[in-house]
């Protein structure tokens, strides 16, 4: 093998230094004979007090403020890869860069915080529950039209901090990036999937980097975990067919049980007026029956959904 160093590009959070680590970790722990460098990245993403609570589908390039400082990184040749959390990506990826190497999946659930209450349930009428995220909001408010819905911006300790300053009644966060940064406590209350379905790619670290560098990928092949990465591809190919965008609420879980591939996907109306849900499996458990059955279940919910729902960039979270 001639690759001699990789250089792994990251968002500077928490969250995203945690699982650029895990992967510098694991190619140390299957390369020691390379050299692993980490290149913190400031994306246009990433939330300053001075933006206050803009949602980020408001502003100019939605989803992808989070990743195209690290794709330009890797057209200049300044990084040879980029880690991601797989919930923050577009549907398309610029041409030259692939996305094919995925870490084994974490927990996918979402999480309902409040130093208030214990569970959405618990909340009055009128609670005022912090996320911008268009997914959780609209989700949420199909349940409990009768909540109130601001903006809620930062990264997870910032927006912990946030819900026990009493700025809301209660938020949401991914179960995954809790148990990595050590912050899940017992007190929350953990939704269950069935009941609140989880962002398309939520849980999973990917890995992006240049089509052309078919050594660097053989270099990853290691840390991919095929399971993961047969469920990201229905996932992703649910979310391609809806051209899911940060104003667009869907979500989309897909998991192999019984020697099937499931997926379950899920879009509604942004005030929560409207819900629709499909449901499918296949017997063809392979990155080309991932892809079959998310372009499938996307034309089915395409065909009974309005076009209005389908606007520019998809949001994450």
């Amino acid at each position: 093998m001639t690759v001699k160093r990789i250089r792994i590009g990251t968002r500077g959070s928490k969250l995203a230094m945690f699982q650029s680590n895990m992967v510098k970790a694991a190619l140390e722990s299957h390369h020691s004979q390379i050299e692993i460098e980490l290149v913190e990245i400031l994306t246009s993403g990433d939330w300053k007090p001075s933006m206050g609570e803009t949602r980020l589908s408001a502003q100019d390039g939605g989803k992808g403020l989070f990743c195209k400082e690290i794709e330009q990184a890797l057209f200049d040749g300044r990084i040879d890869i980029g880690v991601h959390s797989l919930k923050d990506m577009p549907a398309f990826l610029p041409e030259g860069l692939v996305m094919n190497h995925y870490c084994r999946r974490e927990d996918a659930r979402d999480v309902f915080i409040s130093d208030k209450y214990k569970t959405l349930d618990d909340l009055p009428a009128g609670a005022v529950i912090g996320t911008s995220s268009v997914r959780r909001a609209s989700f949420l408010l199909h349940k409990r039209p009768d909540l109130k819905i601001v903006p809620f911006r930062g990264n997870v300790p910032t927006r912990l901090e946030k819900v026990a300053a009493g700025q809301v009644d209660g938020t949401f966060l991914a179960m995954a990036g809790l148990k990595r940064l050590g912050l899940y406590e017992e007190r929350f209350q953990v939704l269950p999937v069935a009941e609140f379905l989880p962002a398309c790619g939520q849980g999973i670290v990917a890995i992006e980097c240049r089509a052309e560098d078919v050594e660097l990928q053989a270099a990853l092949d290691p840390l991919q975990c095929v399971e993961t990465a047969i469920c990201a591809a229905a996932e992703r190919a649910l979310l391609a067919t809806l051209d899911g965008s940060c104003r667009t609420p869907i979500g989309g879980y897909a998991v192999i049980d019984g020697g099937k591939l499931h997926l379950k996907a899920q879009i509604a109306a942004e005030d929560g007026s409207a819900l629709w849900i499909e449901i499918g499996d296949t017997l063809d458990v392979s990155l080309d029956g991932a892809t079959a059955l998310g372009n499938a279940l996307g034309a089915k919910l395409r065909a009974q959904t309005p076009d209005d729902l389908y606007l520019e960039d998809y949001e994450c979270g």
